[in-house]
């Protein structure tokens, strides 16, 4: 297989838009393959974390940029149910990093994404209309991807590698792992919506409240217009006792505000009135809080996997989509330093694979949240002194532990050279 035949990168969601983007930036060719006849922006909101922001513009993507897409979160906070604190922080720049945190609409920022590839790229870079079904290692050392069109027509295309970014339903990882267990489902349901509402405490934070089980997440994407309103994104979440039991279980279903505000009945408070700001929404969509159990590698000589398709995890660390960002940045500089093979997709397994499949696990125990597990188990989730509760320093330690197994502790990120340096080419 000649190396300047194009990686094939299966998947044009926020991780393959933006591996398409740090190939081209290190000089190897690619090419997009999306199941969808039409990119649209979709999703409701994400977070950034500092590592991934400074990923980003080191791709040559500006703040001004991210923020037409979102607004810098200024804190993190989780609050118990008689509305306490639990924790609170500082985020981003606010917090010492060299970088912002942001909060964006999601289905903006992919489209941010998908502008800047076919910008730099050209506009035959991603081929829409064209699901990737599996693939099949050649002897040369390449790979042939099959392909499915948009009419069921089959395709079979011949590429150098072929890079799995096409979800939690990926038929990259399924041909990869054969035997790999079902999507996993916890009993979490998640209702997401955005509301035209006033930002709380600082403008721009972001606040977990309630507990494990029966939480809302709640934070701004966008900064305040002149009216003093931002579209702030909210997430309510109940865990289900017998989730075998559930059957309708589909991604991002449209439903009624009805079906569910009544787990969220007298959560008001003088600084923020919950059932208010779900019944602002126009519209809501209901989701299962789902992942998948890690797997041994994600490589397979020229095929290797990133994103969802990779590490599925639960939401609770607000890092799936940074993950994805620093899986396209660290699958770029091991290309740089063992050239554009199967060795450097090697070496990107042997760095990342384990440890983001401990947080993985780690999401699934609630991650970030499981402060509230604590505070639940101590004293039912109300209380008049946190510190009675759990000490300053064991939350500290339990928020620090956390953020460096996510791969953002504060120091250490400001003290790492850039993944690709400036300039970098493969040669």
């Amino acid at each position: 297989m000649s190396p300047k035949s194009p990686i094939i990168i299966a998947g044009g969601g926020i991780g393959g838009l933006a591996v398409a983007l740090s190939l081209h930036q290190i000089g190897v060719p690619c090419l997009v393959l999306e199941s969808v006849r039409e990119l649209k922006p979709l999703g409701v909101g994400i977070n950034l974390q500092p590592n991934a922001v400074r990923e980003l513009l080191d791709m040559g993507i500006s703040l001004e940029e991210l923020d037409s897409v979102g607004v810098a979160a200024k804190e993190w906070a989780l609050v118990g149910l008689n509305g306490n604190d639990i924790y609170s922080e500082p985020r981003g720049t606010y917090a010492g990093y060299n970088w912002p945190q942001y909060a964006v609409h999601r289905g903006a920022f992919h489209m941010l994404l998908y502008r800047k590839v076919l910008e730099r790229l050209g506009a035959d870079a991603v081929r829409t209309g064209a699901r990737v079904t599996g693939y099949e290692r050649q002897d040369d050392g390449g790979v042939r991807v099959f392909i499915e069109g948009p009419d069921g027509q089959s395709d079979v295309v011949t590429a150098s590698m072929l890079i799995g970014a096409d979800g939690i339903h990926s038929a990259v990882r399924a041909t990869m792992h054969p035997d790999q267990p079902p999507i996993h489902w916890g009993g979490a349901l998640m209702w997401r919506g955005t509301t035209r509402a006033k930002p709380i405490r600082t403008g721009s934070s972001f606040v977990g409240l309630g507990t494990h089980r029966h939480r809302m997440v709640i934070y701004p994407i966008s900064p305040c217009d002149d009216d003093g309103l931002a579209t702030i994104n909210w997430i309510a979440e109940v865990t289900v006792d017998n989730p075998d039991e559930q059957s309708d279980m589909a991604w991002f279903k449209q439903v009624d505000i009805s079906d569910f505000i009544h787990h969220f009945e007298g959560w008001s408070w003088d600084w923020l009135d919950v059932p208010g700001l779900i019944s602002g929404a126009d519209i809501a969509y209901q989701n299962p809080m789902i992942d998948r159990d890690p797997v041994v590698t994600w490589v397979d000589g020229p095929v290797a996997l990133m994103g969802d398709a990779a590490h599925a995890m639960y939401p609770t660390g607000s890092n799936g989509a940074s993950q994805a960002i620093i899986d396209a940045r660290s699958l770029a500089a091991k290309m740089l330093a063992h050239g554009a093979n199967p060795s450097a997709l090697a070496a990107y397994d042997e760095a990342l694979c384990g440890p983001v499949s401990k947080l993985i696990l780690r999401n699934r125990g609630a991650g970030p949240f499981g402060l509230l597990n604590l505070v639940d188990e101590r004293c039912g989730g109300e209380f008049d002194d946190i510190d009675a509760v759990i000490p300053a320093e064991e939350r500290a330690a339990f928020m620090g532990n956390y953020q460096a197994a996510a791969g953002f502790a504060r120091d250490a990120l400001n003290q790492a050279p850039p993944t690709i340096a400036p300039g970098a080419k493969v040669a």
